[in-house]
């Protein structure tokens, strides 16, 4: 689920936000989605006295609220829910002062300093710095026995969620680098991984198809298509359909969709250079975007490791780099 709405909007101005002419609210530092990089952005923006507004989004806490067990956060030996570790850290970033409101950015002008972004349709606000927070959203096949199963087999991330099914069987969904790294992980961890691919070959970089063509525990099924996963409270298994029309059923533990991740930042198209996937471009080693006061924390910003601990790593990153920004320029 998305942070935010897109605009719809035509003309020479298409995409650009249509700001509201009223009374703005003025803001040091706002900060553009929760999760683990917004929240922990807020914390160090808020114990900077950066005085941090936070809007938390359409869906507050980010993807991890959907994870229900998360083992490989620091600081829990005996594991957390998602929901619960969000709600630690938007406490930690309420404690030291951040204001945490709910509703969602509907329009933006990043044209100039100060930038302008429009809440819920009708109130403005009015920043000297922004962090954007707003995160990426798996894309699933949209069956509604993978909706059933969400928390309960099926998964967007084998590093998140691999382990739940050591020895175990599972299938991995998808003919990409994504697939075929997903697929490797979890042969490492699982007793056979099936790789269920729509295509007759593998969209994958030559090198990742020789690794998975290769692994002994990888079975790909070329020129399947998911029909529904079954299973009672838990996934049991998957009901394929090959190229013939047969429905295939593989026995599986856990199904693992790969098909990529859509980021989260076309509101901000028309001002911020994204690449060819939308994920906002930072300059390496910062959380900067090309617009100076303008930084990009969390999964928005990275489409390689997309872990709790790397968005709140770059959320600490962001509030930093804001509260250097302000600093140098005597705001």
């Amino acid at each position: 689920m998305g942070f935010f709405k897109p605009l719809s909007v035509s003309g020479e101005e298409k995409g650009k936000a249509d700001v509201l002419g009223n009374a703005a609210e003025k803001v040091r530092c706002l900060i553009i989605g929760s999760g683990p990089a917004g929240y922990t952005a807020a914390i160090y923006a808020a114990r900077a006295n950066l005085t941090p507004v936070l809007y938390e989004g359409l869906q507050p806490g980010g993807q991890l609220t959907t994870t229900t067990e998360v083992e490989n956060f620091p600081g829990y030996p005996e594991g957390i829910t998602g929901q619960a570790l969000m709600e630690d850290l938007r406490k930690q970033a309420m404690r030291f002062g951040a204001d945490i409101r709910s509703g969602y950015v509907s329009q933006t002008d990043l044209s100039q300093r100060p930038y302008k972004v429009v809440v819920d349709g009708e109130k403005i606000i009015e920043a000297r710095v922004i962090i954007i927070a707003t995160g990426a959203t798996a894309k699933y096949l949209g069956l509604p026995s993978e909706e059933k199963f969400k928390g309960s087999g099926v998964s967007a991330c084998a590093t998140c969620d691999g382990f739940f099914y050591k020895g175990m069987d599972v299938a991995v969904v998808g003919g990409g680098d994504t697939a075929c790294e997903e697929a490797l992980y979890l042969a490492g961890i699982c007793n056979k991984v099936y790789m269920i691919v729509r295509k007759n070959y593998l969209r994958a970089s030559k090198v990742m198809q020789q690794r998975v063509m290769n692994h002994p525990k990888i079975q790909i099924l070329f020129g399947h298509v998911t029909k529904e996963i079954v299973g009672d409270a838990v996934v049991k298994g998957a009901i394929l359909v090959n190229e013939k029309g047969e429905e295939v059923k593989i026995d599986i533990a856990g199904f693992f969709v790969a098909i990529g991740h859509q980021p989260n930042s076309e509101i901000f198209k028309p001002w911020i250079e994204t690449n060819e996937q939308g994920y906002i471009k930072t300059i390496p080693g910062t959380t900067k975007t090309n617009l100076e006061g303008v930084f990009a924390c969390g999964d928005v910003q990275d489409p390689v490791y997309r872990q709790a601990i790397t968005a709140a790593g770059t959320g600490c990153m962001a509030a930093i780099d804001a509260e250097r920004f302000l600093s140098e320029h005597g705001e």
